[in-house]
């Protein structure tokens, strides 16, 4: 039979996994401890456990811990990318930010992503497979262990805009935030957490329907069909007739304001018409719109605005009442930016140079 991995496992699966060996249920509370506050990966190594128990939970089930295949650090100091190497050999990108006062990790959630939006590296390649909550967890527990030993401030905001489409890897997404909201183990708040989603409406809904209050953020890019069709493909199956809907409910029964993420690309998407049909897409939604310059990827041709095109168009939606910030930019020196993350396998050596 083979062996569990005790990080898919919740706290309630894990004591009734503990139960069919024949041990008290408050076992799982000993090892969530473990597991998620003291961040071992050995059995052996839960001295408040009986021997023998530990000799047959090795036998029985292991802990995953991710392989390091490299770390990069971005020119400034406040950038961290790691490649994590996967059981089968593939591999994802994670990236640690550092603001002044807090830590944040953006995560991946699949291999590679079947999403095809047109300037985004992540779906270059396609998508390979999902990612278990195990492996999800493991890239915060790596990270949050290694800001421990080095005396940085602990990871404690999550943002799921690595590689994939989180809402297209739904029941493990959903099972990675429960636990990585157990007050007894990460405690990071939801209200802590954004999921970025390219806009699969189903899932939005199903995030309303479970009452899951994290932040919401969709990947916009175009104020009209038309545009989106061709930029992101999703677009033809769920029109903006059908997302914006399922946003307007998920902010009401959250109630969380909803991000809009526009990335600009030189002469496709950021003119001034371009913002007029924007302002009009969202009058009246309360929404917060996150611009973006393009980080270039080198297998699209697309191109970031100059400066001045991202401050008109910024200032026009501000003119026109719509709450706008524009992203502050992380990690593009070392590819570790918005659109920018990557599969691993048979891209990283590229990607790492």
């Amino acid at each position: 039979m083979a062996k569990v991995n005790v990080k898919d496992l919740s706290r309630d699966e894990l004591a009734r996994f503990l139960v069919s060996m024949g041990e008290p249920a408050y076992r799982a509370d000993q090892i969530w401890d473990w597991l998620y506050r003291k961040y071992v990966n050995s059995f052996a190594d839960m001295s408040n456990l009986p021997r023998e128990l530990r000799d047959r939970l090795a036998e029985q089930a292991f802990i995953s811990w991710p392989t390091l295949g490299k770390r990069e650090e971005g020119a400034t100091g406040d950038t961290t990318k790691y490649l994590f190497v996967l059981s089968d050999g593939e591999a994802v990108e994670t990236v640690l930010m550092r603001y002044r006062s807090w830590n944040a990790l953006c995560l991946s959630t699949q291999v590679g992503c079947a999403m095809a939006c047109g300037f985004c590296a992540s779906t270059l390649g396609g998508k390979i497979r999902n990612l278990s909550p195990a492996e999800m967890l493991d890239q915060v527990l790596y990270v949050q262990a290694e800001c421990q030993r080095k005396g940085d401030l602990p990871v404690t905001r999550v943002v799921l805009m690595g590689t994939g489409e989180p809402l297209d890897n739904y029941d493990n997404v959903r099972k990675f935030l429960h636990i990585l909201h157990d007050p007894d183990g990460l405690n990071i708040s939801y209200r802590r957490v954004t999921i970025s989603t390219c806009g699969l409406v189903p899932g939005i809904i199903a995030l309303t329907r479970e009452g899951i209050p994290v932040n919401l953020a969709v990947s916009l890019h175009a104020p009209d069909d038309n545009l989106r069709d061709q930029l992101m493909p999703i677009n033809r199956r769920y029109p903006l007739a059908q997302l914006l809907p399922a946003c307007r409910e998920y902010g009401e029964a959250t109630g969380r304001r909803v991000t809009f993420e526009y990335t600009l690309i030189a002469g496709i998407n950021d003119s001034l018409e371009h913002a007029r049909r924007l302002s009009r897409l969202l009058a009246g939604f309360n929404c917060h719109v996150n611009i973006i310059p393009l980080n270039p990827v080198r297998e699209r041709d697309f191109k970031p605005p100059a400066p001045e095109a991202v401050a008109r168009f910024c200032a026009f939606l501000k003119k026109r009442g719509i709450t706008v910030t524009q992203r502050r930019e992380l990690g593009r020196e070392i590819t570790a930016a918005c659109g920018q993350l990557r599969r691993g396998k048979g891209w990283g050596e590229k990607n790492w140079e």
